[in-house]
């Protein structure tokens, strides 16, 4: 069994893309993949309610509760490689998880690891990628689905899906357009990784 652990921080809407496309999909039946586990950082993370109504194992590992570490960060990710170990995933999916991971993270889960990021990579890095291109004067935005490496938002590029920019597009307006994309592009992506 191909088993499939995602990560989120919030609302988890990538997440249940995947998890409805998997489903829809029989991922199960055609590929011996499931998703076997959702874990977030946030206690309060809506996702782990989707989740949880889909018959899917759920965890929290808080990082708030590392910050008196003496090196908070790798504490956590020690904590969360742990609880993402014990499903032997063949695939580890970020889906709106909002934590810079350390290097020694990315390397325990190299090539099975991904991201999604709302740009057009490598264009727009990093946090506020709608109004930077916005900002920019870019006429198309999107969203990319990469492979994780040590550098932010900088891994292999598996997917693309572009967006274009409306003369009277807000940061928010942009986002949900983006967002409608990322939905439709995560769930390939993990598919034809699944397939490989």
């Amino acid at each position: 069994m191909k088993s499939i652990v995602i990560l989120i921080s919030g609302g988890g809407s990538n997440m249940s893309a995947i998890v409805r496309a998997a489903q829809a999909q029989r991922w199960e039946a055609r590929w011996g993949a499931r998703v076997s586990a959702v874990i977030s950082n946030k206690a309060d993370a809506g996702g782990l309610v989707f989740a949880r109504e889909h018959g899917i194992a759920t965890a929290v590992v808080d990082h708030r509760a590392f910050s008196e570490q003496p090196q908070p960060r790798e504490a956590f990710d020690a904590a969360l490689m742990t609880k993402i170990d014990r499903h032997q995933p063949s695939l580890v999916v970020l889906a709106g998880f909002m934590r810079i991971l350390t290097p020694g993270f990315v390397a325990h889960y190299e090539g099975r690891l991904i991201n999604i990021h709302p740009s057009l990579l490598p264009a727009f890095p990093g946090l506020h990628t709608h109004q930077r291109a916005l900002d920019a004067g870019c006429r198309f935005a999107g969203a990319t689905v990469h492979r994780v490496t040590a550098e932010l938002d900088h891994g292999p590029i598996l997917a693309q899906a572009v967006v274009p920019v409306l003369p009277h597009d807000t940061a928010d307006t942009l986002a949900a357009r983006v967002l409608t994309q990322e939905h439709r592009i995560y769930p390939e992506a993990v598919a034809a990784l699944l397939q490989t």
